[in-house]
């Protein structure tokens, strides 16, 4: 009797240390996901499992990196509503969608669609993209990399489809240790070219300049010398257009993130640590119309903002205060602004001020010239253009 107490309780404790960390292959509706248990990628990069921020009582789906501590979760699925109790399931429902269950088998959250074929399994792929797949068509059902939270990762993108109404875009965790969306969302532009927009609520908080061939222009980071991981996609006649990154270098592992604070930060893994590559924005200068219309902001250890050429404060005790936004006012109208009737009278007394280190402005227009001669006569004439 003595040695089947001693195996039994080898055994329980056992079972009692490999629980946690049961990886599955796939989620199906006979073999769910519960809480402890976790599914990993074929490669070991990723896994898909329940997490609490900060120890909470708070339970959500998520993927993050696998065996890398501190973790980093770069998706999850109930993000407006965590489970509060000791028992949930993710599986597959009837119709195929992948859904969230509680204790009670009431549905927590749930991809959101229905698909006509009930033979489905959920994934994790190597990318780290979770999909659900139909067993009998191998076709991709679902998948997180079209339904992202706060992170990119390569082979993931951003997108607009004005044709359709669509975008995919990052959106905040509320805070570190609440996933729920918060204030401020990255997304592409339609302009032609596109370029990043950060938001805060519905207002630009800041912009990465218009895309030009293989990098943004417009801020020091991005210069001739800056190999870029970034790939822009636009189909003008479409009316569609996307953003992804790749891998840089030889990290095996790397992220786009948007922190609660409004920064885009960019880290990629070199094997020991995770190495920051890019903040943005940093500083004042970096946000949108820090300085106000025809104001300039001078990257310094104080920044501060100053008028372009020829153009003066439009409040002088607002910019004594510091409070820049109102922005510059010319000092005297354009030649072709004084008499809107003679278009080119302009040529003769208005002139342009080369300007170096500065962004493209926001409202800006592709012009089909073939020549900057041709774009200066261009715009000269044309009273609407102030810049080229």
């Amino acid at each position: 009797m003595g040695k089947i107490g001693i195996v039994f309780f080898a055994s329980l404790l056992f079972l009692l240390i490999i629980f946690p960390s049961y990886c599955y292959a796939a989620i199906t509706k006979a073999n769910p996901l519960s809480i402890g248990q976790t599914l990993s990628s074929p490669d070991g990069s990723y896994e898909l499992g329940f997490f609490s921020p900060n120890n909470s009582r708070n339970q959500y789906v998520g993927i993050w990196f696998k065996n890398i501590t501190p973790q980093v979760v770069v998706w999850v699925a109930n993000r407006d509503k965590p489970v509060t109790n000791s028992a949930a399931n993710l599986t597959i429902s009837r119709n195929g969608s992948l859904i969230l269950l509680d204790e009670k088998e009431d549905v927590i959250w749930s991809a959101g669609e229905n698909f006509t074929s009930n033979k489905c399994h959920a994934e994790l792929l190597d990318t780290g993209n979770l999909v659900v797949i139909d067993d009998v068509s191998r076709e991709t059902l679902w998948q997180s990399f079209e339904n992202l939270g706060n992170t990119l990762l390569p082979q993931s993108s951003l997108m607009y489809d004005t044709v359709h109404g669509k975008k995919r875009v990052l959106t905040t965790w509320k805070s570190d240790n609440d996933p729920s969306p918060g204030e401020f969302s990255l997304e592409i532009t339609p302009q032609v070219p596109l370029q990043g927009l950060i938001r805060k609520g519905s207002l630009p908080y800041w912009r990465t300049g218009p895309w030009a061939t293989t990098r943004f222009c417009g801020f020091p980071q991005f210069d001739e010398s800056y190999v870029s991981p970034f790939s822009v996609v636009q189909d003008v006649a479409r009316g569609t257009g996307t953003f992804s990154y790749s891998m840089l270098r030889n990290y095996n592992l790397s992220y786009i993130t948007l922190t609660p604070e409004g920064q885009m930060k960019i880290y990629w893994d070199d094997g020991v640590r995770w190495m920051h590559h890019l903040t943005l924005p940093e500083i004042l200068c970096d946000l949108y119309g820090a300085c106000g219309p025809f104001g300039l902001c001078v990257r310094s250890v104080t920044p501060k903002c100053i008028c372009l050429k020829g153009f003066i404060p439009k409040s002088d005790d607002e910019w004594r205060k510091g409070n820049w936004t109102g922005g510059c006012v010319r000092r005297t109208k354009l030649s072709c602004q004084a008499n809107s009737s003679m278009t080119t009278q302009g040529k003769d007394t208005d002139v342009f001020y080369r300007m170096t280190n500065a962004k493209t402005p926001d409202l800006h227009q592709v012009a089909s010239f073939l020549s900057a001669k041709q774009c200066y006569e261009g715009c000269l004439g044309n009273c609407s253009c102030t810049a080229f």
